[in-house]
């Protein structure tokens, strides 16, 4: 398989600059794998593929407002900050994308807040728009994180061109979020609503949550035609031991185990043992999965439409096989779905 296999034209006005207005309402395509069929649905008709002790899998990650506007000293130019990850809590060192990147440089500070109390340092230029920053704050590491939380901005994806709202807060995170550390949703999980989790409880589905804090490395164009040759940025997750043996027992009584979401379905798929069960998991992966891939754990998973040429759609072309997946987004786009991260789901059985 090659970049180019994954490419096609998707029209502007498919990208999802708002979520729908309710979550359990957005539109669900079903494909099924041995029946080669597609269904159009809502989502809350998601609940009438399942049954009894079936498993879903879902990443209980939480986003952080990552995204902040400094000012550059002396200039007083704008700068964007979007913060990556934690390098060092005790000197408060992050790993940070600045924008422009032009402007910035090894020694520059930046100003944040009216009051200007939080300021940072540029110690190193990583990569080419990566930057390390030092943060300088007089107060303990608490304050420091909640005035970063003060001041940061829900980090909506950059092709919705509108400006931050305040439902974003609210919309732009899983009702299942729980551990901090994403900056982007696992979008799979946004279109699950109380309402529609607690009828799936009632039907005696059993929830099991692993978490993977989603970097941008998900998103990260591929630039080589030979897949075989990209490489994914590290992400961490956690698989502890309730969701290995939930998940284990799923697989065992052959009931439908279903990952909700690329993020989930990779996080399972970085921890599997000798016998094709789950292993729990500590630490940090950096797996691509594209065509041909047997997959070990889940035979069902929920996805939204993804973007031309992307990691996402890579790896659903190898859980339900690539031309079936081409031919059900030229359906998606003839029937006007809505696309990435806001958009519309996809149920693959």
């Amino acid at each position: 398989m090659k970049l180019s296999n994954f490419g096609f034209d998707l029209p502007t006005e498919l990208l999802a600059e708002y979520p729908s207005e309710n979550r359990d309402e957005s539109r669900l395509m079903v494909l099924n794998r041995k029946e080669q069929t597609i269904e159009h649905k809502l989502f809350k008709d998601l609940i009438s593929y399942f049954d009894e002790d079936d498993v879903m899998i879902l990443n209980n990650t939480k986003v952080f407002p990552a995204r902040l506007y400094g000012n550059k000293e002396k200039t007083g130019a704008r700068i964007e900050v979007f913060l990556l990850r934690e390098l060092n809590e005790e000197q408060r060192l992050w790993d940070v994308l600045v924008d422009p990147a032009r402007k910035i440089r090894i020694g520059n500070k930046l100003y944040f807040g009216d009051d200007e109390t939080l300021v940072a340092e540029v110690i190193d230029n990583t990569t080419s728009r990566g930057r390390t920053l030092r943060f300088l704050y007089d107060g303990s590491y608490q304050e420091f994180r909640s005035k970063l939380r003060e001041l940061g901005e829900t980090p909506l994806p950059k092709y919705i061109k509108r400006d931050v709202e305040p439902e974003d807060e609210d919309r732009y995170q899983t009702i299942f979020a729980k551990n901090e550390g994403a900056v982007a949703a696992p979008t799979a999980g946004l279109h699950f609503s109380k309402h529609l989790l607690k009828r799936l409880e009632i039907k005696g589905i059993n929830f099991a949550e692993v978490t993977l804090h989603v970097g941008l490395g998900t998103f990260n164009p591929v630039e080589v035609e030979d897949l075989s040759k990209h490489k994914m940025d590290s992400e961490e997750i956690v698989i502890g031991p309730e969701a290995v043996d939930i998940i284990n027992t799923g697989i065992q009584r052959k009931k439908r185990v279903c990952a909700v979401g690329t993020t989930a379905m990779r996080t399972i798929e970085s921890s599997v043992s000798s016998s094709g069960l789950l292993n729990e998991m500590e630490g940090w992966t950096n797996k691509f999965i594209f065509p041909p891939y047997d997959f070990s754990i889940a035979n069902c998973m929920v996805t939204n439409f993804h973007t031309p040429k992307s990691t996402l759609l890579m790896m659903i072309s190898a859980f339900a096989g690539h031309d079936f997946v081409m031919e059900a987004y030229q359906e998606a786009i003839k029937e006007k779905y809505k696309f990435y991260s806001y958009g519309d789901a996809m149920l693959i059985i």
